[in-house]
């Protein structure tokens, strides 16, 4: 038995388990109406400047030191593994004649400092991942050179899953939609649906993401990568510029980059200097010629996977209409999860959906499925149907996930068991506001908006990122971390991915293991600047006063600056 909170928790394997338990595993049992928030709309106000809180210099010297150490170790470790045991370094030697496929200097990072803590990540699992996840136990050899399996695995509270709304169980309403799918279409749909792939369930899927969205049309893909990936390429050319946020997530970049638009990057959500590429590029134009650009977009992301900030959605549309530009908003990450009904940005600062030209999402992670969508008006729609590379080459999607989304929309939405969607995404913002400030009183320095279900937390030194990692699973506690090049070199992180099926009490359980790992590996670092500390408080509670108090203080907006 497993302690959870105040709930006992039987860790054995999902197939022998009573069904109540099994369903409890995936997606537990809200024990209080007093946990749930009811997001409320901005009303198109913008954002204020966010209060980032800084470590301490001597944090930033010493995570620098670490890494100059480690490059140092790395190189004497390469120049004596060169001359004393060349047969151990084949992969960055000439063999046969044949040049390596990477230089030693070019795979140092890869082998010397990322191969050393792959432990921690790509950690295989099994089954569904709910509210608990089952890791596959392994034995890692030689330094991480190789994994052996014992056939054992451990059930682990899940923080490290995109499941944001707890759709992906193996029992209820989405699960029947799509095993009564599978019985009527099969297993997959026939092929491209540029030939035979398209059905009444594509239809069905995509008139419902438009009506979830606001927009006229929708189109899906059977990837969320591959929809960016090949979205820019049949709508840019080389007369075309694209405006890019610097932290926009790669699948825009490459998609971007075969498209050949030029680009130009503005610091993250600095609206200043995206007005003032803006106004530059309009001024000088294209390369060599000078003519006008043929298009400008915008782009930039809903919600930001590693910082878990917003775009400032409503002065994007100002400068948008101001300048006459496309906005293109990738929302994998805010799509179902967000706003007071989870319609993504839009809703949560109350904008006009059709005020944004493109509304691009996955559908892998509120809605527990697999794919993307791109929403907006018909004509470019149409026009997407005849010549984006996606659909004319790619498999359309499956018919069991087409039904996974439709009926995950459709609860979202109160189509189907009318209060369940409205009870998640409830949920889900308390949980993300309980976890953020609570971390925040304990001392730790946490970045994002306050009802994001992604909550980084700075570890800054390397050597901390594989420490708190391993720490956090002998807890029984899967969590996911993050180093560069994901992110600047010295903020390693922490990332907290929330979902609507913990309870309360699994939060209680992670807030104490995280404040004794903090105190362990001297993480609580922050100076409290960015929460708001009642009267003559220190800017680190106690862990108890911190479960006492911060439950009911996270509702209330003075503790949160958005």
């Amino acid at each position: 038995m497993s302690d959870f909170g105040s709930r006992q928790v039987p860790l054995i394997p999902p197939e022998i388990l009573p069904i109540e338990v099994k369903r409890e595993n995936e997606y537990g049992t809200l024990t209080s109406k007093r946990y749930l928030y009811n997001v409320k709309s901005l009303n198109g106000k913008s954002l204020k400047p966010p209060i980032l809180d800084t470590p301490p210099y001597h944090i930033s010297l010493i995570t620098y030191l670490n890494y100059l150490i480690l490059i140092i170790l790395g190189h004497i470790h390469d120049f004596l593994g060169l001359k004393f045991q060349r047969d151990k370094h084949l992969d960055i030697v000439e063999q046969n004649g044949y040049a390596p496929w990477f230089s030693k200097f070019e795979s140092f990072y890869v082998r010397r400092l990322k191969k050393r803590i792959d432990d921690c990540f790509s950690r295989p699992t099994t089954g569904v991942p709910g509210r608990f996840i089952r890791c596959i136990d392994r034995v890692s050899h030689d330094f991480n050179e190789y994994f052996t399996y014992n056939g054992k695995t451990t059930m682990c509270l899940n923080l490290s899953s995109y499941n944001y709304l707890g759709f992906a169980q193996s029992e209820g309403q989405c699960t029947d939609a799509a095993i009564d799918t599978v019985r009527k279409y099969g297993i997959n749909v026939g092929g491209p649906r540029s030939q035979s792939g398209t059905t009444d369930l594509h239809i069905e899927a995509e008139n419902l993401i438009a009506n979830f969205l606001g927009k006229e049309d929708a189109m899906v893909f059977s990837m969320g990568y591959g929809t960016n990936a090949n979205f820019f390429n049949s709508f840019l050319d080389s007369k075309c510029l694209v405006i890019s946020d610097e932290l926009n997530h790669t699948s825009i970049r490459t998609g971007v980059r075969s498209s050949g638009a030029a680009v130009r990057t503005f610091k993250h959500n600095d609206m200043k200097a995206l007005e003032k590429i803006i106004r530059e590029q309009i001024v000088i134009g294209q390369p060599k010629t000078n003519r006008p650009w043929k298009k400008i977009i915008i782009c930039v992301e809903g919600l930001y996977s590693m910082e878990g900030t917003l775009c400032n959605l409503p002065d994007l549309i100002a400068l948008k209409k101001k300048y006459k530009c496309y906005l293109y908003v990738d929302e994998a990450h805010s799509i179902g999860a967000m706003g007071p009904r989870g319609r993504g940005v839009c809703d949560v600062f109350g904008v006009d959906p059709n005020d944004v030209d493109i509304l691009m999402g996955t559908l892998t992670k509120s809605f527990g499925a697999a794919g993307g969508y791109i929403a907006c008006d018909k004509w470019i729609i149409d026009k997407f149907r005849l010549d984006l590379t996606t659909v004319n080459y790619g498999e359309s999607i499956a018919a069991p996930v087409l039904a996974q989304i439709i009926s995950s929309m459709k609860t979202i939405t109160g189509d189907t068991n009318p209060g369940e969607g409205e009870e998640r995404l409830q949920r889900i913002a308390f949980n993300s506001r309980y976890l953020r400030l609570g971390l925040q009183r304990l001392g730790f320095i946490v970045y994002g908006a306050p009802d994001s279900p992604v909550i980084p937390m700075l570890l800054y030194c390397p050597s901390k990122m594989p420490a708190f990692s391993r720490m956090m699973l002998q807890r029984k506690i899967a969590v996911v971390v993050v180093a560069y090049p994901a992110t600047p070199l010295i903020e390693s992180r922490v990332r907290f991915c929330m979902s609507s099926s913990l309870t309360k009490e699994d939060i209680d359980y992670l807030l104490r293991h995280v404040s004794e790992v903090g105190d362990k590996l001297f993480l609580k670092v922050s100076s409290g600047k960015a929460s708001v500390p009642e009267d003559g408080r220190p800017p680190r509670w106690d862990i108890e006063e911190v479960l006492r108090k911060t439950p009911e203080d996270c509702k209330d907006s003075k503790f949160f600056s958005i």
